[in-house]
């Protein structure tokens, strides 16, 4: 019960995004519109926070370090038909908006459960104001076809 409910507090953390800083001279980024996406027979869920949002409690189970300068990505895939979680191999390509490549490499997480939760985290180094553009690559387990998806945001750190 309280990893379910620790797991229920992560998704609310990370659908949180920063606001805007107090310059002027700064455009601020525009959220992304979804935090989820039809992918044929799936729908992806998918958001980014800075880690220092995690209760510590959750940071250490899944040994995240917290920070205001590291960015966590999360993805989940479940299938329409009967809105239960599917694997899926997931992968991302990250860059800033000067072009810099970001690295994440995404792992598997299994929550046990009367259902259960199959998500993929990652996590990568982030500047304050620095706007990310994320392309996931999801092949849902048995699928031919591989979906991409692309949302972008912008982390604070002051």
């Amino acid at each position: 019960m309280i990893r379910r409910t620790l797991l229920i507090s992560l998704f609310a953390l990370i659908s949180a995004c920063g606001g805007p800083g107090d310059s002027a001279n700064i455009p601020e980024a525009q959220p992304a519109a979804a935090t989820s996406a039809d992918i044929g027979n799936y729908i992806v869920h998918f958001s980014a926070q800075t880690t220092d949002q995690l209760p510590p409690v959750v940071a250490r189970e899944y040994n995240i370090v917290r920070s205001k300068n590291r960015a966590m990505l999360n993805v989940s895939v479940l299938r329409e038909s009967d809105n239960l979680p599917s694997t899926a191999e997931v992968s991302v390509s990250t860059v800033n908006l000067t072009g810099q490549l970001k690295n994440i490499t995404m792992r598997e997480i299994r929550e046990p459960g009367d259902v259960e939760a199959i998500y993929y985290i990652g996590d990568t180094t982030v500047a304050n104001r620095e706007v990310l553009v994320f392309d996931i690559s999801i092949k849902p387990e048995g699928e031919e076809t591989v979906a991409q998806v692309r949302f972008q945001r912008q982390f604070f750190s002051d």
